[in-house]
């Protein structure tokens, strides 16, 4: 699938804000999806979608999204069976559940359904199977749509090293320091009076994602249900003057005893599962581990795979657990917008969207 006429056509949710504008920018070139509508608050309503965003990142506003008139957000998306939502958690969880019960596919970044049982909260690389929990929701709700939701930008960084831990070792307790770029506070943000020559050591809600929804995505797939891991994590989160990157500092107590040769060797090995390894947003090597004594660093290393990859560092011996590790991740690509966007291929790919919808449309069939 790559002909314009070809792609799969999807709204964008919240489009003016800083992970809208991720979202749009992300899809310019995307090989299967096209944006065709945004939506924004009542004041931008009406207006053409470059008069009403103030462009806040990388590159200019693709040519194909620049002349869309601004539609509401709480009117009809229009005739799209994919919607991408970067709406703000306080009124995220009425829309995108009035949205999925009309029929359309939604895939959040937003926090406010991630913790519902029957809501898949996904990194295809990490929990793919969690798909299927699409059955139970359809079956509960009684609905043809969906709902996906990606998981907090700062878990989204340290959940790679956890599965690989988990998924060789075992994994009891997780202590967990994170060191958070002020672009996760969307724009304008935290004033600079408070983030320069500082660091806020509090983000609001921000250390009950890093409790919760870990033990969700490392759960178990049965009967309809997600059965949690069952270890503990005791989380620490910190806003530092940092534009992009999320750091974590992870100490973790192993169920079972492992050398860091072995240790070294699972993340040296960790691959994509079959299928989500050939969607486009899947980067080549989604977890890089880095030898140097001072790496990952931000400036340096946020960027690899074209953002979408997790880098891992500085793992060593934990006198206190077993293992300790410094984790990166680029937080508005792999941890919102192109987190989301990685959701939807891997909903499309696993024949959620419905061959019957694509055909309406006129879109070929992807290759699966």
């Amino acid at each position: 699938m790559s002909s314009s006429n070809n792609k799969i056509p999807v709204a964008v949710l919240a489009a003016t804000g800083t992970v809208g504008q991720r979202f749009v920018s992300l899809l310019a070139e995307h090989p299967w999806f096209k944006v065709v509508a945004v939506t924004a608050s009542e004041r931008s309503a009406g207006q053409r979608y470059a008069d009403a965003a103030s462009w806040v990142v990388p590159g200019e506003i693709p040519p194909g999204v620049a002349d869309l008139v601004v539609r509401p957000t709480d009117a009809d998306p229009g005739d799209v069976p994919l919607v991408f939502s970067a709406l703000p958690g306080s009124v995220a969880r009425e829309v995108e559940l009035a949205l999925a019960a009309r029929g359309y596919a939604v895939c959040s970044n937003a926090s406010a359904l991630r913790m519902e049982p029957d809501v898949p909260l996904i990194v295809p690389e990490i929990n793919p199977d969690h798909i299927h929990l699409i059955k139970a929701q359809r079956e509960m709700r009684g609905w043809s749509g969906s709902i996906i939701t990606a998981p907090n930008c700062a878990v989204t960084g340290f959940i790679f090293p956890l599965k690989v831990l988990h998924e060789a070792f075992g994994i009891e307790k997780v202590n967990v320091v994170t060191m958070q770029a002020i672009s996760g506070a969307g724009y304008p943000g935290v004033s600079s009076f408070d983030i320069l020559d500082n660091v806020i050591p509090f983000i609001s809600g921000e250390e009950d994602k890093l409790e919760t929804e870990p033990a969700k995505l490392l759960g178990k797939l049965a009967d309809g249900k997600i059965d949690p891991a069952g270890f503990i994590i005791s989380p620490q989160v910190n806003r530092v003057p940092l534009m992009d990157g999320h750091l974590a500092a992870l100490s973790v107590k192993l169920a079972k005893d492992a050398g860091m040769d072995e240790v070294r060797e699972a993340f040296g090995s960790f691959v994509a599962p079959e299928g989500v390894r050939d969607l486009p947003s899947t980067p080549e090597r989604p977890v890089i581990l880095r030898s140097e004594d001072d790496r990952p660093q931000p400036r340096r290393d946020r960027d690899a795979g074209n953002g979408m990859s997790v880098s891992v560092g500085r793992v060593r011996p934990c006198p206190v657990f077993d293992v300790k590790l410094v984790s990166l991740v680029h937080n508005t690509l792999r941890g919102a917008a192109g987190g989301a966007i990685q959701n939807a291929e891997w909903l499309v790919a696993s024949g959620y969207l419905g061959e019957q919808t694509l055909e309406r449309l006129h879109v070929g069939t992807l290759a699966r």
